[in-house]
């Protein structure tokens, strides 16, 4: 036998089984790491429920598939059993992607600007007519224009009546006969005299004949023809109805004055900012026309009513007006500081989630833990008005989220909605529809595991 054929016979099959061998090992290896994955992890803690991964509101009571043929994942029971079931948490890694932002809440003199549009009107407390008591005929109109500034005691215009022109012959005769029977024994004359002159004189007065004037015409006896109407008040004459040669009745308004030293401004605020505002207050105004310069004024009054169009309520503003900058019709931008709330408890408005029925904020309770907390709201103000202040609910110096609490709030609306579903037994009978969901929902699991 040579070596050839010895090769042949005996070095083949020896590396066959050579060959088996080293297959057989690898399989053993690829067995027992096979076998290492599958064994199970140990966990301690116990498993409340199990869940779909892609929808966390569909859940089961035992391990398998969801409805779209996913492994259920477990949720565990959390480790503090104090907290609410409505208690969020998140790891950190997902908080830093959601952008979630704590503030605190805390304690301040909570005050409020608000920023409104008024208009210049006039003072109602300084408008004045013109007007005569007597009938007759105007002559020498001294005030031609509407427009025209007149200080108080200028003539504005003469006025000629005939009834008026009689009562002063009658003064005058009626002085002299007082004058001739004054050294008269004889009582009853001398008391007729007297009423007489006292009675034609209370005439002349009535018609606002000057004191000056009746005294003049004592004195000169003297008759003038026409009664001068003097200006009542330094202003603006903001109406003419006198025209000279025209004849005007007793009672007939013929100018109207404005004095524009001091101004109105009415200004519109919303209900919620009424509560802000108090007699006496002071308040600060800008102008278009006039930019930089600012006015300062007072609140004189708030009118009791809110308007029903505009949902807003009308506050009276008086503002002093020496040079007659302030023009009745101008528009004006008003800023008033409101009352001090001293020593509130205020948070961010935007850490607030209102629903209408309640309003909520989010406690940081640490380690990625949060905890919705229900609060009472008041007013808003502060900074920017980017505060609200809590009537009840927070003592200040507790940790709130203030932004992606939105998220939160999802988040623990569902942990909550599951924890009710779970222990439907210990749901309000009412509840009907929702134990009835939770039924349906654990035969569904009975059904999928069969």
């Amino acid at each position: 036998m040579n070596m050839h054929q010895y090769i042949n016979r005996v070095g083949i099959p020896l590396l066959f089984v050579m060959v088996l061998m080293l297959a057989f090992l690898l399989g053993r290896i690829t067995a027992n790491e096979t076998e290492s994955q599958e064994l199970p992890i140990t966990d301690q803690r116990q498993v409340l429920y199990w869940q779909a991964p892609m929808d966390p509101t569909e859940i089961y009571d035992s391990p398998g598939k969801s409805k779209m043929g996913m492994d259920l994942i477990p949720v565990y029971e959390d480790k503090n059993q104090n907290e609410s079931s409505s208690t969020v948490s998140i790891d950190p890694i997902t908080l830093q992607n959601m952008g979630v932002r704590i503030g605190e809440a805390q304690r301040m003199n909570l005050t409020r600007t608000i920023r409104t549009v008024g208009e210049v009107q006039y003072d109602e407390e300084a408008l004045y007519l013109v007007n005569t008591k007597i009938s007759g005929w105007i002559e020498n109109l001294e005030v031609h224009f509407v427009g025209d500034q007149v200080q108080q005691g200028d003539p504005l215009l003469e006025i000629y009546s005939p009834e008026l022109v009689t009562t002063q012959q009658e003064y005058i005769l009626a002085l002299r006969n007082f004058e001739l029977v004054s050294k008269t024994a004889v009582a009853s004359i001398k008391e007729d005299a007297q009423e007489l002159l006292a009675s034609t004189r209370k005439r002349l007065e009535y018609w606002d004949i000057p004191e000056s004037e009746i005294e003049r015409l004592a004195q000169t006896g003297e008759v003038k023809k026409t009664l001068t109407l003097t200006a009542p008040s330094t202003g603006i004459v903001i109406e003419r109805n006198a025209m000279e040669g025209a004849y005007v009745d007793a009672g007939e308004d013929l100018f109207s004055i404005a004095d524009l030293r001091t101004v109105w401004v009415h200004a519109s605020f919303y209900d919620n900012e009424v509560p802000w505002i108090t007699d006496r207050q002071r308040v600060e105004m800008q102008l278009s026309y006039l930019p930089g310069k600012t006015y300062t004024g007072i609140v004189s009054y708030i009118y009791p009513y809110l308007r029903e169009r505009a949902r807003d309520v009308h506050v009276r503003l008086i503002f002093s007006n020496p040079n007659l900058d302030l023009k009745p019709g101008m528009y004006a931008n008003v800023q008033l500081e409101g009352r001090v709330i001293p020593d509130a408890v205020v948070v961010p408005s935007e850490a607030v989630i209102r629903s209408g029925a309640r309003a909520i904020v989010f406690l940081v309770q640490g380690e990625g833990r949060f905890e919705p907390r229900e609060i009472i709201t008041g007013e808003e103000g502060g900074l920017n008005n980017n505060y609200i202040r809590v009537l009840q609910g927070l003592q200040g110096g507790e940790e709130i989220v203030i932004s992606a609490q939105f998220m939160l709030d999802s988040e623990s609306r569902l942990q909550e909605t599951i924890q009710k579903m779970l222990h439907g037994q210990t749901a309000p009978p009412s509840d009907a529809t929702e134990s009835e969901s939770s039924t349906n929902m654990l035969d569904h699991s009975e059904h999928m595991h069969q």
